[in-house]
């Protein structure tokens, strides 16, 4: 019994993982997932809820052969652990995007940077082929940023669009889903939404999510098992071509409300008494370093972990 409860406790702290790297624009939770051990069982247990089987299982009335037959119990435990993450760090989140916009972004720009350094760095032996994968997600990633616009509708047909997409992507290794919120231009308001607890919004998202990943995940299953390399290279090409949208002076407007300046027609930040702004630049670099740091001892403890986990194995 304490057996299983230390197990299921394990899962919820990967969960939370996840959770909190979901909320921040540049870790993806799927990486966490991969880093931690977990990433292939949870691909297939979403995986298994799209089979035929198991809703047979289901409507037949072997709940308990439906349960174990979708890894019940190991989905419950990352849902939870990922849940009480989100909605813990919501707030904190929010704060930081009102009261303190450079900071926050400048952190969030150093995750990506690092992320993507990382991510690339894991791509061995590259051959012409890949840098055109890699170019073309690099163009993209740039077109859409530049395309996708800073407000978006807030209706609620776009919410569980936003919802849908932003889980898919929360899956894959590499890409956050905060990160296409972002692109999209409802990460302010979604993260405002958890703060305040707003159900409609909420539901309507997690409806979208749930729909998502359900019809998403196996389509995931069949890329990555037939087209691997050149997916992860497209998706992190991507990532860096939508640094553009992470920078921290991108939105002025929120700078502006931010510290009380006044935003030019010629696109600069200024003062009461009209002079140029002060634009923390210290503070920016300070806090991308500490983003990269933070993406840098991840990678340092996800390698550990697998060192060891292969030291087991090959001493057994």
């Amino acid at each position: 019994m304490a057996n299983n409860f230390n197990h299921y406790l394990i899962l919820g702290l990967k969960g939370v993982g996840m959770g909190a790297a979901n909320v921040v624009p540049g870790v993806s939770g799927g990486t966490i997932a991969l880093m931690t051990g977990i990433y292939e069982e949870l691909i297939g247990s979403l995986n298994t809820l799209m089979s035929g089987t198991s809703w047979k299982m289901l409507f037949s009335g072997n709940v308990k052969e439906f349960w174990r037959y979708i890894h019940g119990g190991f989905l419950t435990a990352i849902i939870f652990g990922t849940l009480v993450s989100i909605f813990s760090l919501a707030k904190l989140t929010t704060y930081f995007l009102v009261h303190d916009p450079v900071q926050i972004w400048a952190f969030f720009f150093g995750l990506i940077v690092a992320s993507s350094v990382i991510m690339f760095a894991d791509i061995k032996g590259w051959k012409i082929k890949d840098v055109i994968f890699a170019i073309i997600g690099v163009v993209l990633g740039v077109v859409i940023c530049t395309l996708s616009p800073t407000h978006t509708t807030n209706d609620m047909w776009f919410i569980f669009i936003c919802g849908a997409i932003a889980m898919c992507t929360m899956i894959l290794p590499g890409i956050s889903g905060s990160f296409i919120l972002l692109i999209l231009g409802k990460y302010d308001y979604i993260m405002s939404a958890l703060d305040k607890l707003d159900i409609p919004v909420l539901l309507v998202f997690a409806v979208g999510a749930v729909v998502g990943i359900l019809a998403f995940s196996k389509f995931l299953h069949w890329l990555l098992k037939h087209y691997e390399r050149p997916t992860l290279l497209i998706l992190i090409g991507f990532v860096v071509g939508s640094l553009i949208k992470v920078w921290p002076w991108y939105d002025k407007s929120a700078l502006a409300a931010a510290d009380g300046l006044t935003l030019a027609a010629d696109g600069s930040l200024l003062t009461a008494e009209g002079a140029v702004a002060n634009l923390h630049i210290p503070g920016a670099i300070i806090w991308a370093i500490v983003g990269a740091a933070f993406v840098i001892i991840l990678e340092y403890i996800g390698h550990r972990s697998a060192a060891k986990a292969a030291g087991s194995a090959s001493a057994s």
